[in-house]
């Protein structure tokens, strides 16, 4: 879920996307990216042109884990950085995977593992964004400078 800044100042949108397994656990990548401090993300990146968040989800997934079987994707919240120099935007898409889902590390000049990990315990640090959106989905406290916008999800 790398939101980076391409033109300092220019708006940024993103999306990240939360992969649950039946057995509760979320699917995180280590991202060791050249000029970032290695942390742990949620697959997900930059929304293109025309496309909407679950379109960008489903495309960032699957070029980044290979995982294209996605079951009930839906946008769960957007979120703001507001200490960012840019306008940063990033949509929360919430997705259920089958149990043994297996994710491929096909970017390895971004990240250089995938790893599914239970929902109380996330390893640190978390990419800034990815932290904001688990902090949103679990009901906990968002990190200083970050505002979320819910959305009401369909049952």
């Amino acid at each position: 879920m790398g939101v980076m800044m391409d033109n300092i100042g220019q708006p940024v949108i993103g999306v990240g996307a939360i992969l649950v397994r039946p057995d509760g656990a979320v699917l995180l990548g280590y991202r060791d990216k050249p000029g970032e401090s290695p942390s742990w993300c949620l697959p997900g990146g930059h929304v293109d042109a025309g496309e909407s968040f679950k379109t960008a989800a489903v495309r960032e997934i699957a070029e980044e884990t290979s995982i294209s079987e996605l079951q009930r994707p839906q946008l769960l919240a957007i979120t703001q950085n507001l200490n960012s120099a840019a306008s940063v935007v990033t949509g929360a898409v919430l997705a259920n995977v089958e149990q043994d889902a297996e994710a491929l590390v096909l970017e390895p000049d971004v990240f250089t593992q995938w790893r599914w990990f239970s929902p109380g315990a996330f390893p640190t640090p978390l990419f800034p964004a990815s932290q904001a959106v688990l902090a949103h989905w679990q009901g906990h406290e968002l990190p200083t400078g970050w505002l979320t916008y819910p959305i009401a999800l369909a049952e």
